[in-house]
């Protein structure tokens, strides 16, 4: 069953734990209020707005602007944190059929970024920002004897800071070796 939609407030405790593989020099993320709005099969979407902080750059001296690493390192920890209350609260498929002990032995290992794209509209800051992501479509294919099983999102995101700086990206990820998937479950 697909849990209620609507707004869940950041979860302290889950976020600590989805940011326990992080350095601590590299833990941006600080809030992020995820909602589901409607059914993925219908076109229902899972969204999270988040707000980030970096004192200093944990790879470079500093550059005075956000940058493509700490974009990706940004969205990773968007995507983990929003996949991992989306199978906490049950808020869309496949990821209601997840228990915690799932997502937490996939969340490293088997998140793959297969298409990157990136832009920045106009410099920003990288001390104090928002985020937002967005999984625009979910697809789950069963494992068989000629593929392996599959998890397929598709994601926006995008930054801005309170000086008008942005920058957006399209990202696809593959999750690979997901729980129970079969050909029979599996929708495309």
């Amino acid at each position: 069953m697909v849990g209620s939609g609507g707004a869940h407030a950041t979860d302290e405790e889950l976020l600590a734990a989805v940011l326990r593989p992080y350095r601590e020099n590299c833990k941006y993320l600080r809030s992020a209020e995820v909602t589901a709005v409607g059914e993925p099969a219908d076109g229902g979407r899972v969204t999270a707005r988040c707000t980030f902080v970096i004192p200093e750059s944990c790879y470079i001296d500093d550059t005075g602007h956000f940058n493509s690493v700490e974009f990706n390192i940004c969205y990773n920890q968007m995507l983990y944190y929003t996949v991992a209350k989306t199978v906490q609260e049950r808020l869309a498929a496949p990821f209601s059929r997840w228990t915690m002990d799932d997502y937490w032995a996939r969340q490293l290992a088997d998140f793959l970024i297969t298409d990157f794209r990136s832009s920045f509209k106009r410099a920003m800051s990288g001390r104090y920002f928002h985020g937002e992501l967005e999984i625009n479509d979910i697809a789950e294919w069963g494992g068989s004897d000629i593929r392996d099983a599959l998890v397929v999102l598709r994601t926006t995101c995008r930054y801005w800071d309170e000086q008008g700086g942005a920058s957006a990206g399209e990202i696809r990820v593959a999750i690979t070796n997901p729980p129970g998937a079969t050909a029979e479950d599996a929708r495309t």
